[in-house]
């Protein structure tokens, strides 16, 4: 056996020394060695490819045991990212690395050199690339998993080891065409590093950034977000390691810095979407000179209403027992009274609540804020059972619409600054 690669060894290196003879024939007189690396490298790319198909075809061949996707999700994903084809690259190059040194051994000696370093550094573009698609790999994996959090954080991650390593592999790339020791190059980087910090800052707080928003969970690609800073709010269509795309409600677009979400005031607004509901607070403004008592006959009348009968029925009764017990009843102002303000608002709490359009198991509250120069204002708040924009529009307006007429009803005014009162 090893006469036989001895001879095999011996076979080659005569074919090498032949071609070597030849070429110099051929070459103009001190170019010789440019046509022997040409055709150095022709013969080596040759094999190379010859090897990188058989690896394809094995490779390819042993991945047909592994064809059901939803038993086996991980291999689609290395078959979307062509991770296999980078192993065949690998090891072809492998292999062509170690052959060429007895293919050639001895006839070539001045280019040797650079064979050896070109192929060194086809390795290294090699290596470069599978971590490339091995990252992209990832996020088919869980992009295929729909696990959209552990997506943005690979992304994160992926994006922050790309730049790094299109750094790191130029050092380690030039360190191998010029021959140049690595810890001589890392040696100087401590000099600069100040300034690598500063370069990368951005890259540094989107990377935290991803990191943090994946693992809280708190957004994530498609969410329904608002930014007061910026007077944002829309969709997310994609958080990358450097900017945040969002596409707004007026079908523009607006870019911000990613570590942003890390900083700044956001609103998500998808838990509202997803559970159909979203809330209503607004206010009515009422001139407090329109308060007042009311008296038998507002009641009376009052009474007419179906959604307020049983409640001043039952209020009545209550303050007529109380005035037997006081002195002066006849003065109104004696013990508690009825208002209109007061039975307005009972009337706009019923109202909501007997609303299809409003979520029951929600809040529904109608109360009275802090008095302002402009009069009370008295808060709506409640929930409609659509988020969709224009249905959840329309269901705020039904709802004032009514109030703001009802109001008419128990002589209440609305406040309308430079309008007579």
């Amino acid at each position: 056996m090893k006469d036989e690669i001895k001879d095999t060894k011996s076979f080659f290196q005569e074919m090498s020394e032949q071609l070597y003879i030849y070429i110099t024939k051929i070459s103009p007189t001190g170019l010789d060695w440019v046509f022997h690396i040409i055709v150095k490298l022709a013969l080596l790319v040759a094999i190379f490819f010859v090897f990188d198909f058989i690896f394809k075809i094995i490779i390819n061949y042993i991945f047909r045991f592994f064809r059901n996707e939803n038993k086996y999700p991980i291999t689609k994903s290395i078959y979307l990212s062509r991770i296999t084809n980078s192993v065949a690259h690998f090891a072809a190059l492998t292999i062509v690395g170690s052959m060429h040194e007895s293919i050639f051994a001895g006839a070539l000696p001045t280019t040797r050199l650079f064979i050896i370093r070109s192929v060194n550094l086809g390795l290294v573009l090699i290596l470069a690339g599978m971590l490339y698609r091995a990252l992209t790999g990832f996020r088919h994996y869980f992009t295929i998993k729909q696990d959209f959090y552990n997506v943005m954080a690979i992304n994160a991650i992926s994006q922050t080891i790309k730049i790094l390593g299109i750094f790191l592999f130029t050092i380690v790339s030039i360190c191998v065409i010029f021959g140049i020791k690595g810890t001589t190059i890392v040696g100087s980087l401590g000099a600069i590093t100040a300034v690598l910090v500063l370069v990368f800052r951005d890259t540094i707080l989107g990377f935290v950034t991803g990191i943090h928003v994946a693992t809280s969970k708190s957004l994530k690609v498609g969410d329904w977000i608002g930014i007061p800073k910026y007077n944002i709010e829309g969709n997310v269509l994609d958080i990358s390691l450097l900017t945040t795309k969002i596409a707004n409600f007026d079908k523009t677009i607006s870019s911000i810095p990613t570590y942003d979400l890390l900083t700044t005031e956001i609103k998500n607004l998808q838990v509202m979407s997803e559970s159909n509901t979203r809330r209503i607070k607004k206010s009515i403004f009422f001139n407090i000179n329109s308060f007042k008592f009311l008296n038998v006959e507002d009641i009376q009348k009052l009474k007419d209403i179906n959604l307020i009968e049983d409640y001043l029925n039952e209020k009545t009764s209550e303050i007529n027992l109380e005035k037997e017990k006081i002195e002066h009843k006849d003065k109104i102002i004696n013990g508690r009274q009825l208002t209109n303000i007061g039975v307005f608002r009972h009337y706009a709490e019923k109202y909501l609540q007997n609303d299809p359009e409003i979520d029951k198991d929600s809040p529904i509250m109608v109360r009275q804020l802090e008095i302002t120069t402009q009069g009370l204002p008295m808060e709506i708040y409640c929930f409609a059972n659509d988020s969709k924009w224009e249905k959840f529009e329309q269901i705020q307006a039904d709802i004032f619409d009514h109030l703001l007429v009802a109001s008419k009803e128990f002589d209440l005014q609305i406040m309308q600054i430079g309008l007579p009162k």
